[in-house]
């Protein structure tokens, strides 16, 4: 398959050379069914009342949604938001770099490695550093891996190693390449197609040829046999299984337990020149976060997630996995799953440094980013976990719900691999399969 040919030029893979390159740059350098929280002092009022947020259709931006249509923006005096649907991860890059004053954005529903690789410059033309901050993780959960159905009687699951000679026996078989599409380089649904396949065995390097597929041309795709197994956020798994076209091997969930995955962030310097107006956003994320969590409004939410200015997509695609019941498509069927997706439950919208770390430990992993990146001093740079602790204390968030570390402590991975924070290497040393062999974090 000729990949230029399906996948915009703007997503289209970096070299690791140049990826490199630009690491090594920073390297040297009250609604309905809401529940009324409790007024506290709200400060200054917001420097400007416009921002432009990109969003990709995917159900994990439903708080950018429900912040829109329940003004909650309004409400915390954003009066000019613009909440913008973006092709493909790579147009959402591609417009944070911009910035809203040449045309593009000032923030976005991101997958959570992007503000870091941005700020690197590792994913930017000419390697050009373009300085992030997440303000908030937008959730915890949901994605899926989904595989063709000429693997359905391989009943594919967590373990993939009868996965990994089929994709052998098919590349000698044909001589042509197989291929496992993601979403971004260095992304979340790339670590965690990579993660899963380096578990069983399967090195995504050597084994599998991975291509960018923004997510609402995943389904297209496989239809046509462009690829034989795809991670991708919901709606997509869901409506590859109604489509009959190849089924949902597993939830990303199940890789790791409540893992973070996508991200609300704006850039620096827009954060910097507007401190009240990014607070007044994230209190209107937060706001909408707790709405999306409550089980009677998720219908409701699937309803408005389905909207032709949102996702785009039938209600019925969306729905059943917005409440945490997930139809496989391959005979498992399961309600109310402990891996559903979470929004402010068990922390969802509080950004852990600590998931941060893991996430860039990954990248230099597959060799996105530099093995002597200064991962503490990047963090520093990009979490703005502070921020968010400010607008929870505003909101009148119990002190409870309010985490009392920047880490969630130790992490389990389904094949037993532990990631503590305190040791990165540690947990890059165990690792068997790894583009950069002896890296450190």
């Amino acid at each position: 398959m000729d990949n230029s040919k399906r996948v915009p030029p703007s997503t289209a893979a970096l070299s690791r050379r140049s990826v490199l390159q630009g690491a090594a740059v920073l390297g040297a350098a009250t609604v309905a069914g809401l529940a009324p929280l409790r007024a506290r002092a709200q400060g200054s009022a917001p420097e400007t009342r416009a921002a432009k947020l990109g969003f990709i259709a995917l159900t994990d931006a439903a708080p950018l949604f429900v912040a829109d249509e329940k003004g909650l923006f309004k409400k915390h005096g954003m009066t000019e938001v613009e909440v913008l649907k973006q092709s493909s991860w790579g147009a959402t890059r591609d417009n944070l770099v911009l910035g809203s004053r040449s045309g593009g954005i000032d923030g976005a529903h991101i997958l959570t490695p992007m503000p870091y690789l941005i700020t690197t410059g590792a994913v930017t033309a000419n390697n050009q550093p373009v300085p992030m901050s997440i303000l908030a993780r937008l959730n915890l959960g949901g994605q899926g891996i989904s595989v063709a159905n000429e693997y359905k009687d391989l009943k594919v699951g967590l373990d993939n190693k009868a996965f990994g000679k089929a994709l052998l026996a098919k590349r000698l078989k044909t001589g042509k390449s197989v291929n496992a599409a993601m979403t971004f380089p260095g992304g979340t649904h790339d670590l965690w197609l990579r993660y899963w396949m380096a578990a069983g065995g399967v090195d995504p390097n050597r084994d599998i040829n991975t291509i960018v597929v923004p997510p609402p041309q995943m389904v297209a795709n496989m239809k046509v046999g462009s690829m034989d197994a795809l991670c991708v956020g919901e709606p997509w798994n869901l409506q590859l299984v109604h489509q009959k076209v190849g089924y949902c091997a597993l939830t990303t969930g199940e890789i790791w337990m409540n893992h973070p995955e996508k991200a609300f962030a704006m850039r620096t310097d827009w954060v910097q020149a507007n401190p009240n107006a990014a607070k007044a956003l994230l209190k209107a994320v937060m706001e909408a976060q707790m709405y999306c969590e409550e089980p009677k409004n998720r219908a409701e939410v699937a309803e408005i997630c389905a909207r032709r200015r949102w996702i785009n997509a039938p209600v019925e695609d969306i729905a059943d996995r917005i409440k945490g019941d997930f139809d496989y498509g391959n005979g498992r069927v399961v309600t109310n799953s402990p891996f559903q997706m979470r929004f402010w439950r068990d922390n969802a919208s509080y950004p852990f440094q600590s998931h941060d770390l893991w996430f860039l430990t990954e990248n230099i992993r597959w060799g996105y980013l530099p093995p002597n990146l200064d991962t503490k001093a990047l963090i520093a740079k990009v979490n703005r976990e502070d921020l968010w602790r400010v607008a929870a204390k505003e909101l009148g968030v119990a002190d409870k719900d309010i985490p009392k570390s920047t880490s969630r402590g130790v992490e389990k991975f389904f094949d037993g691999k532990v990631f503590d924070p305190a040791n990165p290497k540690k947990y890059l040393d165990s690792l068997a399969i790894k583009a950069l062999k002896g890296a450190t974090a």
